[in-house]
């Protein structure tokens, strides 16, 4: 006799058993342990953790018309992923930017906020363009950087760079159609030092800050521009 036919035969001898108050201990192999019931999937939705969605950041106005002025201007440039990092780097609608006008690189590309963008595509566009017509018959291929946005305070200070909301750009080198490379330092010399002076000047104003060689060591080797709030351009 099979298992399964012994069940069925022991059915009903349990029912007579319990109708007459007797035990099933004798009739039935009962198991060791009853199985565990299955909550139901209602209350396992109910139970499963929230996962949290970012807020929309709705873009101001005042981005919206900056970003057609890079346009405008033929800036190359996208949206980049919003930044809020731990210790108050911020840069909540970046850009990524690889030209600052369709013959002018920017090299690499330089997480950036529009202000600071637009500030330096308006430099190098006019009073660069211009400068390196004067000096060197040639136009700005290339504008070479060493740092836009990065997380990190002022060398040796507490406080954040404006580095860290993509308010500053550092520039090491400038890059002209004729070949020439014009380097960013205290060994300039001869129309390249012109050159680089007229740019250092013409960048004090559409910056609120203009350091480089001669500030201190720490710009020894760049430019550094930024668009931080300030009563009067500081420059040095």
């Amino acid at each position: 006799m099979t298992a399964r036919h012994s069940r069925s035969r022991l059915a009903p001898i349990a029912i007579l058993c319990l109708a007459a108050g007797g035990s099933l201990a004798g009739a039935i192999e009962l198991p060791d342990r009853a199985p565990i019931p299955q909550r139901r999937a209602e209350a396992l939705r109910q139970e499963a953790p929230a996962v949290e969605k970012p807020a929309s950041r709705a873009m101001p106005a005042a981005e919206t018309a900056c970003r057609e002025e890079l346009r405008a201007l033929g800036v190359a440039f996208t949206a980049a992923p919003a930044v809020e990092a731990k210790g108050g780097c911020a840069l909540p609608h970046p850009l990524e930017v690889t030209a600052l006008s369709p013959k002018m690189r920017l090299q690499p590309a330089a997480v950036l906020n529009c202000r600071t963008a637009r500030a330096a595509a308006a430099l190098f566009q006019e009073k660069g363009a211009a400068a390196a017509k004067k000096y060197f018959d040639a136009r700005i291929a290339t504008v070479v950087h060493g740092s836009a946005y990065v997380c990190r305070p002022i060398n040796g200070m507490a406080k954040l760079s404006e580095h860290a909301y993509g308010n500053a750009l550092d520039i090491s080198a400038i890059e002209l159609s004729d070949g020439r490379r014009v380097e960013v330092g205290g060994n300039a010399k001869g129309a390249d030092a012109k050159f680089l002076a007229d740019i250092r000047t013409a960048a004090c104003g559409p910056f609120a800050t203009v350091l480089g060689p001669g500030t201190n060591a720490d710009h020894a080797d760049h430019f550094h521009f930024d668009m931080k709030k300030r009563r009067k351009p500081y420059c040095r």
